[in-house]
């Protein structure tokens, strides 16, 4: 895991690639690779790339990057982890004319099979990974981003070049980058407390989609595509038994986790005690000759929001003779990391789950652990939150034959009912327009909401808009590919593409890069993905039990207490803590927020911390700390 960076000068253009224009993007990402940098500046400065490493397959200074073929006609910077690297080694030497200079480097793979079988080889790797190839042959740059979006990768064609990296914050080390706020992408980050790739809050810079690569030539021009699409690969497992299908999926898990043991540094999981994690944590202390080194965080008193997990990640812990850590954290923990939270980020990801994020991380490299398992995945993959089984509810009746017409009386009787701003009336107004009720597992405001929120100015601009439009080529692509063209399916699809890579994803790569410490997520592998894809519907939702099939296939792997217990969402008491100190930090900053710019509506926004909306407040408090950090 690492960070890269880079630059292509376009013909006439007027700019020259230069290695203090590289290295000082590089080094702004310090803590993505503390153990090592390099840089690589084509002869006629046309072409650039950095790389901060953060050490984890093949150690030896050979394998450092950026790393070129054996003729210095490829060269590439990469981030991330190809778990059958071996494998394809294997292929590539058998099929003769590559030689290695490292003795098992993944990244050395990635560019001998380049160079065998061209960009087509992304086909063939199994991992996460954001990367830059430069083809000195063919005078062209490909970017790729892995197929779920693990990994992040930005950029921005501005002043001659196309300049890209790991995170924003290299790019905005280039003088010449602008720094104004993406007012569409605003629009939709009060809908999804993230923004929808390809945008950024930053107009001008873009990033890139999961399961997408960006060609670049020389003339500046580009070609994006879409390389890998779920259903492109999903087999429908109709008419197969629930036994087998259960068999299957337990199967493909204990193979994820397996190769995401691969490692020359020492490996741990984050454990919650939930079934994700606590799946996690047993599958990998299979066949360990030593205990698997587990991470919780909790917190200092008890709160009505939020319940500490600690005792069911401790039965976990003790249930495989884990060497158990935990940390208990309180507000002041909070408070003092807001400042480095806002940096990290790069860009506002609302989720208040990157506070005990950071600090569980923090924990394990305290701990000498420099990699991680992650739960990420299953509960989108397996219908694991009540929220969804709610929006399954209510889109089986918007399904049904009801006239527009009576639609349309109905949010108009809640509108005379003060109730625009409810849940309710939102997915009203989206069955009433021919729209999926369901946007996505995280939403921030509705509609209604939004239009009081945001300025005069920007309500005009934004008149008879709304976030579906961020939506609609999602939906086009199901429409297209989906086997099973179900609600269920459209809400797991959807947030494959957007909640999972923008929001849920790219907390656990930021928070936990910003202590050089990779997070692996083992219910993401493209093939187990592929698998939960196929399962029907009608399997997934069995009894309107949530994680029916996952369950069915985990049980005798983990205790049932854990299996039956209900679902609890990892957490931060943020309601109560607004009411505390963090309240009056959120006054504070959004008050002189809305006193310097023209986004939002001042007096809705106090009205939103009067009626004690924390969670919102939270949302809007992101914000205005970016703002203030990296634009105001």
């Amino acid at each position: 895991m690492c960070g890269i960076v880079g630059s292509l000068a376009f013909r006439n253009g007027g700019f020259t690639v230069t290695e203090p224009y590289i290295t000082g993007m590089r080094d702004t990402m310090a803590h993505r690779g503390p153990d090592g940098a390099g840089t690589w500046i084509s002869r006629d400065g046309r072409v650039g790339l950095g790389h901060r490493r953060l050490s984890i397959i093949d150690l030896s200074e050979c394998a450092a990057q950026p790393m070129s073929n054996e003729d210095d006609t490829v060269w590439i910077s990469f981030n991330g982890e190809i778990y059958n690297h071996v494998e394809i080694r294997s292929e590539l030497t058998a099929t003769g004319g590559h030689r290695f200079k490292t003795d098992h480097s993944d990244t050395e793979v990635i560019l001998h099979a380049f160079e065998q079988w061209g960009i087509d080889c992304l086909r063939r790797f199994r991992g996460m990974f954001a990367l830059a190839l430069w083809d000195g042959r063919a005078r062209e740059l490909w970017l790729v981003r892995d197929r779920v979006g693990i990994k992040p990768l930005y950029y921005s064609i501005h002043h001659g070049r196309i300049a890209f990296a790991s995170e924003i914050k290299a790019l905005l080390a280039d003088p010449e980058q602008g720094r104004a706020v993406h007012e569409e992408a605003l629009f939709h980050y009060l809908s999804f407390l993230t923004t929808p790739a390809p945008q950024t809050l930053f107009d001008g810079i873009r990033k890139l989609p999961g399961g997408t690569w960006l060609k670049v030539g020389e003339d500046g021009q580009v070609r994006e595509c879409r390389y890998w699409d779920v259903f492109d690969r999903a087999a429908p497992l109709s008419g197969v038994s629930e036994e087998e299908i259960a068999a299957r999926i337990l199967s493909e898990l204990r193979t994820s986790v397996r190769l995401r043991k691969v490692s020359d540094v020492p490996v741990g999981v984050f454990l919650s005690g939930g079934i994700d994690s606590s799946t996690n944590a047993a599958l990998f202390s299979e066949g360990e000759g030593r205990p698997v080194k587990t991470f919780t965080v909790g917190y200092e008193g008890e709160y009505r929001s939020y319940a500490n997990e600690l005792h069911f990640a401790r039965r976990m812990a003790s249930e495989v003779g884990a060497d158990h850590h935990e940390r208990l954290l309180d507000i002041d923990d909070l408070l003092d990391f807001l400042p480095r939270m806002v940096r990290l980020q790069d860009e506002p990801i609302a989720d208040p789950v990157c506070v005990p994020l950071y600090y569980v991380s923090k924990l394990a490299r305290d701990h000498g652990v420099i990699v991680c398992q992650v739960g990420e995945g299953a509960d989108e993959l397996f219908w694991g939150y009540p929220g969804w089984k709610r929006a399954l509810e209510v889109q089986r009746y918007g399904d049904l034959p009801v006239p527009r017409p009576f639609m349309k009386a109905g949010l108009h009787a809640l509108r005379l009912a003060g109730r625009e701003e409810t849940t309710g009336y939102e997915w009203l107004r989206r069955a009433a327009a021919g729209q999926p009720v369901f946007w996505g597992g995280a939403e921030a405001f509705t509609q209604t909401q939004k239009e009081r929120l945001l300025s005069p100015r920007l309500r005009k601009a934004f008149a008879g808009y709304t976030s579906w439009e961020a939506l609609r080529p999602i939906r086009a692509r199901f429409e297209e590919k989906a086997w099973e063209r179900s609600p269920l399916n459209w809400m797991t699809y959807l947030d494959l593409s957007l909640r999972l890579p923008e929001l849920l994803l790219m907390r656990v790569d930021k928070m936990s890069m910003g202590v050089g410490l990779e997070g692996r997520v083992p219910f993401l592998d493209h093939r187990f993905i592929e698998l939960a894809m196929s399962i029907p519907s009608a399997v997934k939702t069995k009894d309107g039990t949530l994680k029916y099939i996952l369950k069915k296939a985990v049980r005798g792997l983990i205790p049932d207490e854990l299996i039956d217990r209900p679902k609890q969402g990892f957490g931060v008491p943020v309601h109560e803590w607004f009411f505390d100190r963090l309240g009056d930090r959120a006054r504070r900053e959004l008050a002189d927020f809305c006193r310097r710019t023209d986004f939002l509506d001042a007096q809705a926004v106090a009205g939103l911390m009067e009626r004690g909306r924390g969670p919102q407040a939270w949302y809007l408090l992101n914000f205005a700390m970016w703002w203030k950090a990296f634009v105001g």
